[in-house]
């Protein structure tokens, strides 16, 4: 049996007609009469109840009609896959992110995108939004998963929203305010503060600066470090208190405590950017495996 049998066998099963099911399929109707004969010789029972006039399913043709549909859909499914990974070369995507907001994003959507695409290597590289910006427009990464940018920023990119996350307060569990239900930024201005560099990420730490003048304080910034676990590790540390995305609620455990703040902050919302010009389906699958439940 081949996958012609079953487009032939369908093909009339749906037209109960061999004469329209042979010039829907631009073949002579002798030949598709007797591709459908050996076909039922083959599996051993009768598709068709075949009278002067017309051309019935019988009860296990019907059942064999599903069958055949989902094999045939299979197989088409499998050339679109194939295909895609084809026609991008390489079979591998470069993905950049920003460890602490995609904490909760990129193993669920890593599982989801090589569930389906096995075959296809994903790269990830671990950068500061200004680098992932620029990777993307030097087209060294396929796609980033980090905060939305600003709107003049996105002319030239695409973005797809997959969470928003709280801002909050990471205090030590030994410190006094570790107490409270929930924090204002004066209170946290009092306290020595702990953040990314403003060196490797200049923007996050003009918005640290911008939130407080806005409360009419200043930050003061006790130390700077080049990622989020270290930063988690010097709030255990006692060393100050930072402020976080809610997102490393999964992995801080007891280490540090996760206080809210009062008034809230606006949420940051996290998802894909990619260059608007990058038409991989590659690329729009991996994006869609973050939008899979």
């Amino acid at each position: 049996m081949e996958l012609r049998h079953l487009r032939y066998f369908v093909a009339v099963a749906e037209a109960e007609n061999v004469s329209l099911a042979a010039l829907k399929l631009h073949v002579s109707q002798p030949g598709l009469s007797r591709q459908i004969r050996d076909l039922e010789d083959e599996i051993g029972f009768q598709l068709f109840e075949r009278s002067a006039k017309s051309l019935k399913l019988t009860a296990a043709g019907k059942v064999f009609l599903t069958e055949s549909k989902a094999v045939l859909q299979r197989a088409d499914d499998a050339v679109k896959k194939a295909r895609a990974v084809a026609r991008d070369g390489s079979g591998e995507i470069h993905v950049g992110y920003a460890p602490s907001l995609t904490v909760q994003i990129l193993p669920p959507m890593l599982r989801a995108f090589q569930g389906e695409f096995p075959q296809v290597r994903v790269t990830l590289h671990d950068l500061s939004s200004e680098e992932m910006l620029a990777q993307l427009g030097g087209k060294k990464l396929h796609v980033a998963l980090t905060a939305r940018p600003p709107e003049k920023i996105l002319r030239n990119f695409s973005f797809v929203e997959f969470a928003r996350y709280a801002i909050c307060v990471a205090v030590s569990p030994l410190h006094p305010l570790a107490r409270s239900r929930a924090l204002t930024l004066p209170q946290v201005a009092r306290e020595p503060l702990i953040g990314l560099t403003r060196k490797n990420y200049p923007e996050a730490y003009s918005q640290v600066v911008k939130l407080f003048a806005a409360a009419g304080h200043k930050p003061h910034f006790a130390e700077e470090h080049e990622d989020g676990s270290s930063i988690i590790a010097a709030v255990e540390a006692g060393r100050g208190l930072a402020l976080v995305p809610s997102s490393l609620a999964c992995i801080v455990g007891a280490r540090v405590k996760l206080i809210p703040l009062k008034p809230a902050l606006p949420p940051i919302p996290v998802g894909a950017l990619w260059l608007k010009e990058n038409k991989s389906e590659q690329v729009k699958k991996f994006i869609a495996a973050g939008k899979t439940p």
